[in-house]
């Protein structure tokens, strides 16, 4: 029997089935709130020629990345047992159709049926007990990627699979046991439509979703979303709103009430995704592009809006970061053919240079005590995370894997920075797009290893400005989406 969903009360599908013979009918509960699954399910077999389970889907047609965080409740008996993604060609018994399966005893594995009655094959992933798992369709190829909530993902692919342009894509739990019933939880669940090769945001379709993470549980709850783009969300010093830009204006978004008004900028209304609260909460500094040359400068404006000052007459500049003693602004600048990182008092006068190296310097931001700046680089190959002293001198590379690492923000405490990673392949060192596969990772002030936080559909407008909540137990991030029509 298939039970369709007018309400959402299944959160984001369309609609829940048993496939197969299934003794004991399954079920999914949504929390709301918490944005996570509960789900029962029965069935005797995942795997030959025929499937049986409790599967909860929506339609997608074409390319599509799905990623959850997934559990089974209590120990169970059977380690055949199996949870995952699936994506298949109809909701018939036998279809063809490609899942990710986490089995009981902690195997994982790409199954796939490459026609409608079909033997099942697989391929295993050599990560076992994998707690985040994704599945990615690019044309005819799917892509599993796994991890232990933390580490980066391991994946696996197989291809020329031919599901059909229109595919069922959800979630599922089988016991392997007719007469049992098992249970898991499903929360983080992502479904996005990644964007077409020639992609243009600022014409084609492109959505966003605001989300706060949970930095003790790594939880993300989407607290607003839009069919357009909107970037780089700020935590108010009081905790209770986010500063956002859209369309060329800022929006302080109310967190209680779930709305977003305008902050008045005067005439100063082509601002973009560089914004930053002062330390004391009482001004904002800003990146805006002229009218004439269409360069970036830098403003200062009183957090509850007016008409904004300019500090930095040259351009471009794109702000980053306040000092903690309010006296100065940090910022990227292209200067001479490079891009630099130069700081200004901040009441205007003279800039200083700060770097001085081939290829971009970006990102700039004080640790609390002001002791240092933290700053990504291209200049050792890739883009990496470094630090310096405030007059520049002490420069130092941080990190060095085969991520581009971006944007560094410091916690409240001043103990750890988090910052962006796009995944190997999906850029060159010097650009940062949006619509991407990247991470949030977490890491000691002074370097170490770094902790995946999210994994995630974005990049650009992601993270670009400081988004820790006040008390250090959240920060706020934009994620990316194609909207479903």
């Amino acid at each position: 029997m298939t039970t369709l969903n007018p309400e959402h009360a299944l959160g984001e599908f369309e609609g829940q089935t048993e496939l197969g013979r299934v003794n004991r009918p399954g079920s999914c509960d949504y929390d709301d709130k918490n944005q996570t699954y509960i789900f029962t399910g029965a069935g005797a077999n995942f795997r030959g020629e025929q499937d049986a389970c409790h599967f909860e889907w929506r339609r997608i047609s074409g390319n599509f990345i799905v990623t959850m965080r997934a559990e089974f409740i209590g120990a169970g008996d059977n380690p055949h047992r199996k949870l995952g993604w699936m994506a298949c060609a109809s909701l018939e018994v036998n279809a063809a159709q490609v899942c990710t399966s986490l089995h009981g005893d902690g195997l994982v594995a790409l199954q796939f049926r490459r026609k409608t009655g079909g033997p099942t094959e697989e391929v295993r992933s050599a990560l076992t007990k994998a707690e985040v798992i994704q599945l990615e369709r690019k044309g005819n190829s799917y892509i599993m990627s796994v991890a232990r909530y933390g580490e980066p993902f391991v994946a696996v692919q197989v291809s020329e699979i031919e599901l059909g342009e229109d595919v069922y894509v959800g979630i599922f739990v089988c016991s392997d046991e007719q007469e049992l019933i098992e249970q898991a939880t499903f929360r983080d669940v992502r479904i996005v439509r990644p964007v077409q090769e020639g992609f243009d945001r600022s014409r084609d379709p492109f959505g966003s979703h605001l989300e706060l993470l949970d930095i003790a549980s790594g939880h993300r709850q989407i607290v607003y979303s839009a069919e357009h783009v909107f970037e780089a969300p700020n935590w108010t010093r009081d905790g209770k709103a986010l500063i956002f830009n859209r369309d060329g204006r800022l929006y302080l978004f109310d967190l209680a009430k779930r709305t977003a008004t305008p902050i008045d900028t005067g005439e100063v209304v082509r601002n973009n995704n560089d914004h930053v609260l002062s330390f004391d909460g009482k001004w904002l500094a800003i990146s805006s592009h002229g009218e004439a040359d269409g360069l970036s400068r830098v403003y200062t404006v009183p957090v509850g809006g007016g008409q904004p000052k300019l500090i930095t007459p040259k351009g471009p500049s794109y702000l980053h970061g306040w000092s903690p003693n309010g006296k100065f602004l940090v910022y990227t600048g292209q200067r001479n053919g490079q891009y630099d990182i130069y700081r200004i008092p901040v009441e205007g006068g003279e800039e200083e240079q700060l770097t001085n190296t081939p290829g971009l310097n970006d990102g700039p931001e004080y640790t609390p005590d002001g002791r240092y700046i933290y700053f990504n680089s291209v200049r050792s190959g890739g883009m990496q995370i470094w630090r310096m002293r405030p007059d520049g001198s002490g420069q130092e590379q941080l990190t060095d894997d085969e991520y581009n690492n971006w944007f560094p923000h410091i916690s409240p405490d001043g103990k750890w920075v988090v910052f962006i990673s796009y995944l190997v392949g999906e850029v060159v060192p010097g650009d940062h797009p949006a619509a991407k596969r990247v991470y949030l990772r977490l890491m000691p002030l002074d370097g170490g290893m770094p902790k995946v936080l999210a994994y995630l559909y974005g990049g650009q407008g992601t993270m670009n400005v400081p988004s820790w909540s006040p008390d250090g137990n959240q920060l706020a991030l934009v994620s990316n989406m194609v909207p479903f029509k």
